[in-house]
């Protein structure tokens, strides 16, 4: 490591920003303002720093976190899970603001994790979008559920739940044209829209999802994509045991999207179909080929979206290793 490498830590709150350097030592804190912001960067270009990590909050981080990108600065926003698995194992078992900044610049300095492309302002914009559609639809589902349990209700409170129902689907009705008027107000996005849905089992919430969610797609190999999504299977062995593998951890918004793609898929994609059917026969669970369905469309999807190529369906012959041909 050279003597110049400065690495930086900032943990997010409400009211404050808790900064610390490594291999220094130095701390400070900013309030969480425009101008507390704007002095922070202007602080961090003056250090040139290696590197500059801060863990997803809520929210929170958004305003930071456009900051430091329009300003060009290496930042990675950390899932927490992984820096309290970090922390833990580095035996930083106490929890403060000043702590996990410290924590923040340990991880930044020992691991180094890859600087990701951000979303732009409408990118975000998009994912805004798309967040407020999942909470729509866990409403939904959740008024829908308590309607067909309330068969012997008062009437005041059958009423009610129609009511907030129809309500809800209005509201979902109207993010869903947002979403569509935001794709078709970018033609980048509009392009990369019609890429991704050639392929059959993808529709507009993928899309979207993976447009707003997952800048990286066909900017990564196939390999470092899957570990991003958390489609790639793990190994859990030890010794000489050999435990099953399993996927855990990345994105869970793309995940639980390529989830419902990839189920549609094994209907409707002759490659996907091929494969899970392929995979039934050989005894493996369904949840377990329909995971790996899951990792062949991300693969898929970030190969064509890489050469900006719309889907071709191969030949019915031997459509799994055409595919994989056309799309390595």
């Amino acid at each position: 490591m050279s003597g110049s490498e400065v690495f930086v830590g900032i943990d997010v709150a409400k009211a404050q920003l808790d900064v610390a350097l490594r291999p220094t030592g130095q701390a400070w804190q900013v309030p969480q303002t425009d101008a507390g912001i704007a002095a922070l960067v202007t602080r961090l270009q003056g250090l040139a720093p290696t590197l500059i990590v801060l863990e997803a909050t809520g929210g929170l981080e958004v305003r930071l976190l456009a900051a430091l990108g329009a300003a060009h600065l290496p930042v990675v926003l950390l899932n927490p899970r992984q820096v309290r698995d970090f922390a833990r194992a580095t035996g930083h078992l106490a929890k403060t603001d000043a702590l996990d900044a410290q924590v923040l610049a340990h991880f930044a300095e020992a691991l180094r994790p890859t600087p990701r492309p951000l979303p732009d302002a409408a990118a975000q914009a998009l994912g805004a979008l798309l967040v407020r559609r999942r909470q729509l639809v866990a409403m939904l589902t959740a008024e829908r559920t308590r309607q067909s349990l309330a068969t012997t209700a008062p009437a005041p409170v059958r009423r009610q739940l129609r009511d907030h129902i129809r309500w809800l689907e209005k509201r979902l009705a109207d993010v869903d044209r947002d979403l569509r008027q935001s794709l078709r107000a970018s033609p980048l996005w509009r392009e990369s829209d019609q890429v991704l849905q050639s392929v059959p089992g993808v529709g507009p919430v993928l899309s979207v999802t993976l447009l707003a969610e997952l800048p990286e797609l066909g900017q990564l190999d196939r390999k470092q994509i899957a570990a991003l999504v958390g489609v790639a299977p793990l190994n859990r062995d030890s010794g000489a045991l050999r435990g099953k593998r399993a996927i855990w951890g990345g994105r869970a918004a793309v995940r639980a999207a390529l989830y419902m793609g990839a189920l549609v898929a094994t209907r409707h994609n002759p490659v996907i179909a091929a494969l899970y059917q392929r995979l039934l026969a050989a005894g493996k669970p369904k949840k377990v080929a329909l995971v790996a369905c899951m990792h062949k469309l991300l693969l898929i999807l970030n190969a064509m979206l890489a050469h900006r190529t719309r889907w071709q369906a191969p030949p019915p012959s031997d459509s799994t290793a055409a595919l994989t041909r056309a799309h390595p």
